[in-house]
């Protein structure tokens, strides 16, 4: 046989179009992933932008960070609002006892007791605060507005044991 002959070209054929395939496929996906990137992307992406936000269940810090997120957004959307998300984080993430309390607390304020506020922040951060007795403290800033008018609130949110908030005030339990 000849290595000219069709038997002996199917083999280096076949080799070639898979390849040509994976070749395109894989050209067509990463065609595809920075398009479909610059749609989501700011204008003008900072270092900021790009640094990894990472958790662990059960970590305090962690799980104030993921419910005031959460509710931040559930609220955030001015044109639609969840309230049913909001009710939702608040009767997961919070004891029923301090949920109880809040409630009385924002009637008498007329404010979101969760956020201190009647808007919606602009920006937010967590910081653990450690240990406080047999629960945990967390620091949530909270940055109403931006430039000059900015308004900075910091809420103090202690977890107990279990992970549930049991109380938020603008003073540290330490």
């Amino acid at each position: 046989m000849n290595s000219n002959t069709p038997a002996h070209r199917r083999p280096a054929r076949r080799a070639a179009v898979v390849a040509g395939l994976v070749l395109a496929v894989g050209l067509g996906a990463a065609t595809q992933m920075p398009a479909q990137a610059a749609v989501h992307a700011p204008a003008k992406a900072s270092a900021a932008a790009l640094r990894p936000i990472s958790g662990t269940p059960g970590q305090a810090v962690t799980r104030v960070a993921d419910f005031y997120g959460a509710y931040i957004d559930a609220k955030g959307d001015y044109a639609d609002p969840d309230r049913t998300l909001a009710t939702a984080l608040r009767k997961h993430y919070l004891t029923p006892e301090f949920a109880e309390r809040l409630t009385a607390w924002e009637e008498e304020n007329g404010v979101d007791g969760v956020l201190r506020a009647q808007n919606v922040p602009a920006q937010w951060t967590v910081t653990d605060n450690d240990t406080v007795g047999n629960g945990h403290e967390v620091i949530v800033t909270l940055t109403f507005g931006s430039g000059e008018t900015a308004r900075k609130t910091k809420l103090f949110v202690l977890l107990e044991r279990y992970n549930h908030i049991v109380d938020i005030e603008t003073t540290s339990a330490r």
